[in-house]
């Protein structure tokens, strides 16, 4: 499996109620993290396949990055995504 082709990775993704140039670049990001938990993916792969992190030589950052990304993600299937078809319809 190939990494997704993405601009600049953050260290953590980002928090709050708007959405971002951050989120709207990574959608397909998102959907594939949320894939790979779905699928029963260990933070570990997801980290390596995802985010080109070794987490056993980075844990921390391995756990953070994977983390906040797979929790802005599941806020894109709550409420950010209702923003993004909404700028879509303007």
């Amino acid at each position: 499996m190939s990494a997704p082709n993405r601009i600049g990775i953050a260290a953590t993704a980002p928090k709050g109620d708007a959405l971002t140039v951050y989120d709207r670049a990574n959608v397909k990001l998102y959907m594939r993290l949320l894939d790979a938990e779905t699928s029963g993916a260990t933070l570990a792969e997801i980290a390596q396949v995802l985010f080109d992190i070794d987490a056993e030589a980075e844990p921390d950052r391995a756990r953070d990055v994977v983390e906040t990304h797979l929790a802005r993600a599941r806020w894109m299937t709550e409420i950010g995504y209702r923003l993004l078809l909404a700028e879509r319809e303007d």
